[in-house]
Protein backbone atom coordinates (compact mmCIF):
# COMPACT_ATOMS: atom_id res chain seq x y z
CA UNK A 1 0.00 0.00 0.00
CA UNK A 2 1.19 2.97 -1.09
CA UNK A 3 1.98 6.37 1.59
CA UNK A 4 3.25 9.11 1.92
CA UNK A 5 3.71 11.84 4.78
CA UNK A 6 3.66 15.95 4.55
CA UNK A 7 3.70 18.41 7.11
CA UNK A 8 4.27 22.28 7.07
CA UNK A 9 3.74 25.31 9.91
CA UNK A 10 1.25 27.80 10.16
CA UNK A 11 1.56 31.00 12.16
CA UNK A 12 -1.85 30.36 13.48
CA UNK A 13 -2.11 29.25 16.88
CA UNK A 14 -3.47 25.31 16.79
CA UNK A 15 -7.03 26.37 17.91
CA UNK A 16 -7.88 28.35 14.59
CA UNK A 17 -6.75 25.94 12.37
CA UNK A 18 -8.81 23.15 14.34
CA UNK A 19 -11.74 25.12 13.37
CA UNK A 20 -11.26 24.56 9.43
CA UNK A 21 -9.73 20.78 10.15
CA UNK A 22 -12.96 18.98 11.73
CA UNK A 23 -15.59 20.37 9.93
CA UNK A 24 -15.85 19.25 6.60
CA UNK A 25 -18.50 22.17 5.86
CA UNK A 26 -14.97 24.06 5.58
CA UNK A 27 -13.00 21.44 3.48
CA UNK A 28 -13.60 23.59 -0.41
CA UNK A 29 -11.94 26.35 1.42
CA UNK A 30 -8.93 24.10 1.47
CA UNK A 31 -9.04 21.05 0.48
CA UNK A 32 -7.87 20.95 -3.32
CA UNK A 33 -10.14 18.94 -5.12
CA UNK A 34 -13.17 19.52 -3.14
CA UNK A 35 -16.21 21.64 -4.64
CA UNK A 36 -18.69 20.89 -2.19
CA UNK A 37 -19.74 18.95 0.97
CA UNK A 38 -22.68 18.06 2.06
CA UNK A 39 -23.33 17.06 5.71
CA UNK A 40 -24.55 13.08 6.60
CA UNK A 41 -24.74 11.31 9.97
CA UNK A 42 -22.82 11.91 12.37
CA UNK A 43 -18.92 10.60 11.39
CA UNK A 44 -19.85 10.78 7.80
CA UNK A 45 -20.28 13.22 4.84
CA UNK A 46 -20.10 13.41 1.15
CA UNK A 47 -17.91 15.21 -0.46
CA UNK A 48 -18.20 16.01 -4.89
CA UNK A 49 -14.95 16.49 -6.47
CA UNK A 50 -14.13 19.79 -8.38
CA UNK A 51 -15.75 19.09 -12.06
CA UNK A 52 -17.84 16.43 -11.26
CA UNK A 53 -20.76 17.72 -9.50
CA UNK A 54 -22.69 14.33 -9.86
CA UNK A 55 -20.22 12.38 -8.33
CA UNK A 56 -21.09 11.58 -4.76
CA UNK A 57 -18.06 10.30 -2.55
CA UNK A 58 -19.42 9.37 0.79
CA UNK A 59 -16.56 9.53 3.40
CA UNK A 60 -16.20 8.84 7.40
CA UNK A 61 -14.71 11.21 9.80
CA UNK A 62 -13.04 10.61 13.09
CA UNK A 63 -12.10 13.39 15.10
CA UNK A 64 -9.66 13.25 18.82
CA UNK A 65 -9.85 16.57 20.13
CA UNK A 66 -7.84 16.42 22.80
CA UNK A 67 -5.07 14.71 20.23
CA UNK A 68 -5.74 17.14 17.46
CA UNK A 69 -6.35 14.04 15.30
CA UNK A 70 -8.98 14.28 12.23
CA UNK A 71 -9.06 11.12 9.97
CA UNK A 72 -11.03 11.20 7.13
CA UNK A 73 -11.41 7.77 4.76
CA UNK A 74 -13.12 7.65 1.07
CA UNK A 75 -15.47 4.98 1.36
CA UNK A 76 -15.25 4.70 -2.37
CA UNK A 77 -11.41 4.84 -3.22
CA UNK A 78 -10.61 3.35 0.61
CA UNK A 79 -7.69 6.39 0.54
CA UNK A 80 -7.38 7.56 4.06
CA UNK A 81 -5.72 10.94 5.14
CA UNK A 82 -4.85 11.30 8.88
CA UNK A 83 -4.41 14.46 9.70
CA UNK A 84 -2.84 16.02 13.10
CA UNK A 85 -1.86 19.18 14.67
CA UNK A 86 0.55 19.95 17.21
CA UNK A 87 1.84 23.46 18.85
CA UNK A 88 4.94 25.03 17.23
CA UNK A 89 7.19 27.25 19.19
CA UNK A 90 5.95 29.64 21.10
CA UNK A 91 2.30 30.12 18.70
CA UNK A 92 2.16 28.15 15.81
CA UNK A 93 1.03 24.97 14.38
CA UNK A 94 2.47 22.55 12.91
CA UNK A 95 0.19 20.51 10.43
CA UNK A 96 1.59 16.94 9.14
CA UNK A 97 -0.82 14.66 7.24
CA UNK A 98 -0.20 10.62 6.19
CA UNK A 99 -1.98 9.20 3.53
CA UNK A 100 -2.60 5.55 2.88
CA UNK A 101 -3.92 4.67 -0.86
CA UNK A 102 -4.74 1.21 -2.03
CA UNK A 103 -2.88 -0.68 -4.14
CA UNK A 104 -5.48 -0.42 -6.25
CA UNK A 105 -4.98 3.72 -6.41
CA UNK A 106 -1.54 3.62 -6.86
CA UNK A 107 -1.91 5.29 -10.03
CA UNK A 108 -3.32 8.47 -8.21
CA UNK A 109 -0.20 8.27 -5.50
CA UNK A 110 1.66 11.77 -7.42
CA UNK A 111 -0.93 13.72 -7.82
CA UNK A 112 -2.30 12.81 -4.26
CA UNK A 113 1.20 13.92 -3.59
CA UNK A 114 0.58 17.29 -4.66
CA UNK A 115 -2.98 18.14 -4.36
CA UNK A 116 -2.10 17.47 -0.34
CA UNK A 117 0.78 19.40 -0.29
CA UNK A 118 -1.16 22.37 -2.00
CA UNK A 119 -4.17 21.53 0.86
CA UNK A 120 -1.51 21.81 3.39
CA UNK A 121 -0.39 25.05 2.10
CA UNK A 122 -3.98 26.55 1.39
CA UNK A 123 -4.89 25.48 5.54
CA UNK A 124 -1.93 27.03 7.01
CA UNK A 125 -2.65 30.04 5.36
CA UNK A 126 -6.75 29.84 6.28
CA UNK A 127 -6.99 31.21 9.95
CA UNK A 128 -4.31 34.24 8.44
CA UNK A 129 -6.10 35.21 5.67
CA UNK A 130 -7.92 38.68 5.24
CA UNK A 131 -11.79 37.98 5.50
CA UNK A 132 -13.24 39.11 2.15
CA UNK A 133 -14.79 42.69 1.34
CA UNK A 134 -17.68 43.29 0.85
CA UNK A 135 -18.56 43.82 -2.78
Amino acid sequence: MPTFDDATTSTAPPEEIWKALYDPGRFPDWWCGIETVEAAEEGRFTLYPDGYPDFPMPQTIRTERGDRRVTVSCQVSDLVFAWRLEAHEDRGTRIAVHVEIPAAEAHRLEGQRAAVHQSLLRLAALPTAAPPTPG
